[in-house]
């Protein structure tokens, strides 16, 4: 076997085995994972999967809780016969984490009976009598009670609740000899994220999407990584690296977490704010659509429902059903590059919502200034986490760039609270949320 390991000798060694043994062995996960994929030597706690999108995070997850399940023996000493799969919600454990294409039902049979999965129990039983119980981030209360011997967190750095719903869960993990958890995440420098880093517990594992290029489609690898490789945001997105608020920019994570709120107070003003493209199209910028309300001196960020790459009609419906559902006060709609069409286009699909035109007459760092003031005097919370607009954000610097791109999301959030906070403020009406 030593003589085997020389690399000019495999493949005749390959040559040499019967189809059938080949084809086993091309579904092998031993065989086929990367050493990233492959949990690191024991002991530790919490094994932590960093990589960029795409990079092959969900199916590490999914392999490993398959083999603990089996009690595979080159995995675990002893079969886990109670798992804990935790995602931002339902519909993401649901849809990625067991029926995805690389969740636990995709995973090739390899003659062996599939786990079921159960959506009215919320849980993936296998032949062997073990389960895997599925649970919403957004419920940190739900993981009292329930115990464990391992759990699968997958995209924590999205959670909306990271640190109560990760915390709850340690309390489960009181199963077996050694509980223990997989986290897989596209890194973000929240709080969860930091702490899991720094502690010697953890042990690290690191992809860049890169890496899995064999299994991503060639117009993804075109048009985003080669748009995005390179950027801060191609750096996080992309090749998994945790990246640190920049020095320049006008908000920073920590103020963020200082002021946010589980839920809003009674609001005298509610407004949805659309920062329209200039186009629609596979390369055009993402529309900006953002919610926000006002209470006494203080504002409330409700929502982010901006769309990437969205049709006019598409956008313009998202915006209305969210002014609808949150009972708001008006549209307020930039009307520079093509915005006097975005006006037009949600005047004709409810033509009794009030549509509010603004026209940027300064730059974006100059508008986003007094903005990121209000932020860090306190005034400004947000109800709840907003990733994808937070990341725009902490990375938004005097070249009016977020990651390299467009800061949309921002830029409706510059929008919505300028109305609320800086311009003229109209009569309110209490609502409550």
């Amino acid at each position: 076997m030593l003589a085997l390991s020389a690399a000019g000798r495999l493949p005749d060694f390959l040559g040499t085995l019967p189809q059938d043994l080949l084809r086993a062995l091309a579904g092998d996960w031993l065989h086929q994972a990367r050493p990233d994929q492959l949990p690191p030597p024991e002991p530790w706690t919490t094994w932590a999967v960093i990589g960029g999108r795409g990079s092959g995070k969900t199916r590490t997850g999914a392999e490993w809780v398959d083999a603990l399940a089996r009690g595979d023996p080159a995995f675990t000493e002893d079969p886990v016969g109670r798992i804990a799969l935790v995602g931002e919600t339902h519909l993401d454990v649901r849809d990625v984490m067991v029926d995805g294409p690389s969740g636990l039902l995709g995973l090739p049979a390899r003659g062996r009976a599939r786990p079921v999965w159960s959506p009215s129990r919320r849980r993936v039983e296998w032949s062997n009598g073990a389960v895997a119980l599925a649970f919403s981030a957004e419920e940190p209360d739900a993981l009292r009670g329930p115990q464990f011997g391992a759990a699968w967190c997958d995209e924590a750095a999205k959670w909306r609740r990271p640190d109560a719903a990760f915390d709850m869960l340690q309390f489960g993990l009181r199963l077996g000899a050694r509980p223990r958890n997989c986290v897989t995440t596209t890194p973000r420098p929240v709080p969860l994220i930091r702490r899991l880093l720094a502690d010697p517990r953890t042990v690290v594992s690191r992809a860049r999407t890169h890496d899995n290029a064999a299994h991503l489609a060639p117009d993804f690898l075109d048009q985003v990584v080669g748009r995005y490789a390179g950027t801060r945001l191609g750096r996080q997105e992309l090749d998994g690296e945790l990246i640190a608020d920049r020095d320049d920019a006008l908000w920073n994570r920590a103020a963020l977490e200082a002021g946010r709120v589980a839920a809003a107070p009674d609001l005298g003003r509610i407004v949805v704010a659309v920062d329209p493209p200039a186009a629609s199209g596979a390369r055009s910028d993402a529309c900006g659509i953002v919610a926000a309300g006002r209470a006494g001196g203080h504002a409330y960020v409700l929502a982010d429902a901006s769309l990437a790459r969205a049709t006019p009609q598409a956008w313009a419906g998202a915006a209305l059903a969210l002014y609808h559902r949150l009972q708001a006060d008006a549209l307020v709609v930039e009307v520079n590059q093509g915005g006097e069409m975005a006006a037009a286009v949600l005047g004709q699909c409810d033509p009794a919502v009030p549509v509010t035109r603004v026209h940027a007459t300064r730059g974006k760092y100059l508008r986003a200034e007094p903005v990121s003031l209000l932020y860090a005097r306190g005034l400004v919370h947000h109800v709840g986490a907003f990733p994808a607009l937070e990341d725009e954000l902490c990375d938004f610097g005097p070249d009016g760039l977020s990651g390299g791109a467009s800061p949309d999301r921002l830029d409706a959030l510059v929008w919505a609270l300028t109305h609320l906070m800086l311009g003229p403020q109209a009569e309110p009406r209490i609502r409550r949320l």
